[in-house]
């Protein structure tokens, strides 16, 4: 509780130095937990206007931005886009999101400042604040025993299409609950803690309800076990089951 109050009170601060010098402020890259506190408290900030951004569509770790809602100015996110990849690729391991976001973290860089990394076989895309940008290129030089070489990549919109793991399967009912066992293949029970503990999320809010029925189209996130994308009902079985399809994030 004291981690959200502090966070909170950092939040009005960032809002209230906006409205009172008119001036862009920026926060730290949030993940959804601390995107859904934002969001339940934009009422409490009138004046200011709440933006948010992660560096490029559906990035799951987004910085909010706070601006007088007059702003007459432009302005943009200080979100850079760096490209990591293997010297020599017939020689690189297989790397993994964790392997990137490890090895940037033993740069003794903060969590707060690094986005989303997306990663396709052996190359990486992080997203970082601009403050921190070449002093990550300048010192990721390996990835676990993979020798890397790092660029900055001037148009973020050209970083790959998310792979995705398509999941079939059928469920009784499209609950939140047989979708999130079913799309990493353990039980309704087991997660049921998460759901209710605060740990899923579908399209950024916050769900503690293991009955919620998710609509076609809607990304689910859940903490430390990555996310997927409902994709709907294809049809019913002889038996009355619903039989749906699930695409996870690689």
């Amino acid at each position: 509780m004291e981690k959200d109050e502090f966070f909170i009170k950092r939040i009005r601060e960032l809002a209230n130095l906006s409205y009172q010098r008119d001036i862009v402020t920026f926060s730290d890259f949030l993940n959804l937990n601390e995107q859904n506190i934002i969001n339940d408290r934009k009422n409490q900030m009138p004046g200011v206007v709440m933006e948010c951004f992660g560096g490029y569509e559906q990035a799951e770790r987004q910085m909010v931005a706070f601006h007088p809602d007059a702003l007459l100015f432009p302005w943009k996110y200080p979100i850079k886009c760096l490209k990591a990849e293997p010297l020599a690729a017939k020689f690189s391991e297989d790397l993994t999101h964790r392997d990137f976001l490890g090895a940037v973290l033993n740069l003794g860089i903060e969590r707060a400042v690094i986005g989303d990394i997306l990663v396709q076989k052996h190359t990486a895309w992080i997203f970082c604040h601009e403050k921190i940008a070449d002093y990550i290129i300048e010192n990721l030089t390996r990835v676990r025993h993979t020798t890397m070489k790092l660029s900055m990549v001037d148009n973020p919109e050209h970083i790959p299409e998310p792979e995705f793991q398509e999941i079939n399967g059928t469920c009784a009912s499209v609950r939140l609950d047989a979708l999130i066992g079913l799309a990493f293949q353990i039980s309704r029970n087991s997660m049921v803690p998460f759901i209710e503990g605060g740990q899923v999320f579908v399209n950024g809010k916050l769900i503690t309800s293991n009955g919620y029925e998710p609509k076609d189209g809607d990304i689910i996130s859940v903490r430390g076990r990555g996310r997927f994308r409902y994709e709907g009902v294809s049809r019913q079985t002889k038996k009355g089951r619903n039989s749906v399809k699930l695409l996870r994030y690689q």
